[in-house]
């Protein structure tokens, strides 16, 4: 049986420690789930990590806790599997959703064009990787200078910088709009709203899924947080 944590603390704080900010619980400082310190550049990270876990009441449920899985993450996955989530990432330029347009109706053939298209002339002209369009689900081949570009741009990520990139690339589906993102061409929320052009035209024809409505309100959260996140260290 799983050990479930609960709360034992009465008092949570921010203290520095080893060049950046800690938290403690009752003065024992947090770790991760590797056991290596949890220790964020900035206070105000810490402050908002400080805030889930005084918020505790009761059983600890990491999943309430997204800054402290952001900072998990970063430390712990972004450094161990640090080649292996960059692969992970790269791949999805070989079917980014970008690329990947409606045969029919040709109302909706014309929104992922609008809003799509300027994303692909960006990746062409400031990322060196023009990539090709097809419609319907046949796969098509991308250029393999395009690909090796995409994967040039995505190794200096590493430690939370990856970790974004890689909830943005794999909630959206494109590596070009995590690279958007990452970037600044596109903030998240614009991200996300790029990333939901065939889900929005579904919801116009055919009503509102709540189970759906409720997957994707999870994924925008994350989708935004990490990026709330970042502008904090």
């Amino acid at each position: 049986m799983a050990f479930e944590l609960k709360r034992f603390w009465e008092a949570v704080h921010v203290v520095e420690a080893g060049g950046g900010y800690t938290v403690t619980l009752d003065k024992r400082p947090l770790k991760t789930p590797l056991k290596r310190p949890l220790i964020v550049p900035t206070k105000a990270l810490a402050a908002e990590i400080a805030a889930e876990w005084q918020a505790v009441e009761g059983k600890v449920d990491h999943a309430t806790m997204p800054y402290t899985q952001f900072a998990h993450a970063g430390l712990d996955q972004a450094v161990d599997e640090r080649a292996e989530i960059a692969a992970k990432i790269t791949l999805y330029g070989e079917t980014d959703l970008l690329c990947y347009r409606a045969e029919a109706p040709q109302e909706l053939a014309k929104r992922q064009a609008k809003a799509w298209d300027p994303l692909l002339a960006w990746s062409a002209e400031a990322l060196g990787a023009p990539l090709k369009t097809t419609s319907g689900i046949m796969h098509v081949a991308q250029p393999g200078a395009s690909l090796n570009a995409l994967a040039a741009h995505v190794q200096p990520f590493e430690g939370f910088a990856l970790k974004a990139l890689y909830d943005w690339v794999t909630i959206s589906g494109s590596l070009v709009l995590g690279l958007a993102v990452a970037k600044g061409r596109l903030s998240a929320a614009e991200g996300w709203a790029l990333s939901r052009v065939d889900e929005n035209w579904q919801e116009e024809q055919w009503g509102v899924d709540d189970e759906a409505k409720a997957q994707a309100d999870s994924k925008r959260d994350t989708f935004l947080l990490v990026e709330r996140a970042l502008s904090l260290i």
